[in-house]
């Protein structure tokens, strides 16, 4: 097998940093897996073609299952392209909106199932200085740089490598990050770890260095709909957020540095609520994100390992999702924008609501407010943060 460049790069400069990648554009293909129930041991990884882009690079999607899980992956921006989980009667449905083709997520894909980098979320006027360095950013939400710029990770073909340790399944996602590039400075060595268990969770590990002081905010945009991906509205699912308070925001939904409390608010999930109860009340910040995209100051802060952040039950199907991070913040985007033209993996058309982002991170504009945990990576020091997906019925 020829190794290209950009492999052999990630390589040896993830060696040094102590984060080994050793295949190239997803690895030995495998000719079986998949299709576990809960309890039974992992199948191998299994690589299939998704299509070639226009620089005639190939992407590949890899199928695992484990624990009752079935998870369908992307090398083009990390993507989960499905995530099949059972309900109450044991019928397997995936949950995650995404499309049928790469040539829809290169078209028009609002970040669909996608690893976000190098920053999740909003950096105001794509701006922010470090170190006494101003650095200017790619400008893609008005404004402002939302989701690391034009061209972010999500954009991104990624190295993939797939595993299977003990009861374990899973791949191992590396990309390198040039000095510069979006306007961001530091070459990013970044390794993302998705895990199925033996018990049907998806774990996401993230992992990076670099050689310049930056600032780093990685996550996971899957859209959930634990009734079915194009089963229609998610106003009824039952959310609860492990939050007392969240980040107002202002009109082009930037953090005011203001730590609200949630109680007396449509912002209040601190007990199990319908998704859609609030969603029309006329209430300021409802109106600025038409709807909820915010970021709620879970309980727990910055912990050592994942604590808990928040739970989704669809009544319907008894599926629940639980979501465990070591991370501090949580934004939930309700889906606002889904606006009737894109068509999904299911065959039906997503409308407003058709799904939901529940996604673990620092907060937003974190580097213009020093009151906010800080997102600031140096050379020496290694990013790690951890999500955990729990899934039962």
């Amino acid at each position: 097998m020829e190794l290209n460049r950009r492999t052999v790069m990630a390589g040896a400069a993830a060696a040094a940093a102590g984060i080994a990648a050793t295949t190239v554009g997803g690895g030995t293909a495998h000719a079986t897996g998949g299709g576990n129930d809960r309890g039974t041991g992992p199948g191998k990884p299994v690589r299939t073609p998704f299509g070639t882009l226009a620089d005639g690079t190939k992407v590949h999607r890899w199928s695992l299952a484990n624990g009752g899980t079935r998870l369908k992956v992307l090398s083009y921006g990390g993507i989960v392209q499905s995530l099949e989980i059972p309900d109450r009667r044991g019928r397997h449905t995936n949950v995650s909106l995404g499309f049928g083709t790469l040539e829809e997520y290169v078209a028009s894909s609002p970040y669909f199932g996608a690893l976000i980098g190098r920053y999740g979320n909003r950096i105001g006027k794509g701006r922010f200085s470090l170190d006494g360095t101003a650095h200017q950013l790619s400008v893609n939400d008005g404004a402002n740089s939302l989701h690391g710029g034009a061209q972010g990770f999500d954009k991104r073909v990624w190295d993939v490598e797939p595993f299977t340790e003990g009861s374990d399944v899973g791949l191992r996602l590396y990309y390198v990050s040039a000095d510069g590039e979006m306007g961001y400075p530091g070459t990013l060595r970044t390794k993302v770890t998705y895990t199925l268990t033996r018990h049907g969770d998806w774990r996401v590990d993230y992992a990076a260095t670099t050689d310049r002081a930056t600032v780093v905010n990685l996550t996971s945009h899957v859209y959930w709909n634990l009734a079915g991906e194009s089963s229609g509205s998610v106003n009824d699912h039952e959310l609860s957020i492990a939050a007392t308070r969240y980040t107002p925001v202002d009109a082009g939904l930037i953090p005011t540095g203001e730590l609200a409390r949630v109680g007396g608010t449509p912002f209040d999930f601190r007990s199990a609520k319908p998704v859609g109860r609030d969603l029309r009340v006329a209430h300021p910040q409802v109106l600025y994100g038409q709807g909820f995209d915010h970021n709620w100051v879970l309980d727990k802060g910055v912990t050592a390992r994942p604590g808990p952040a928040a739970t989704l039950r669809d009544p319907s199907s008894g599926r629940t999702l639980r979501i465990a991070t070591n991370e501090p913040g949580l934004q939930f985007y309700s889906g606002n924008f889904l606006d009737g033209t894109l068509v999904g993996t299911g065959g039906r058309v997503y409308r407003q609501g058709d799904g939901l982002c529940l996604e673990t991170q620092h907060f937003p504009d974190s580097p213009n407010r020093p009151s906010f945990p800080s997102t600031v990576l140096r050379p020496g020091e290694t990013y790690r943060t951890t999500t955990v997906h729990s899934f039962d019925a």
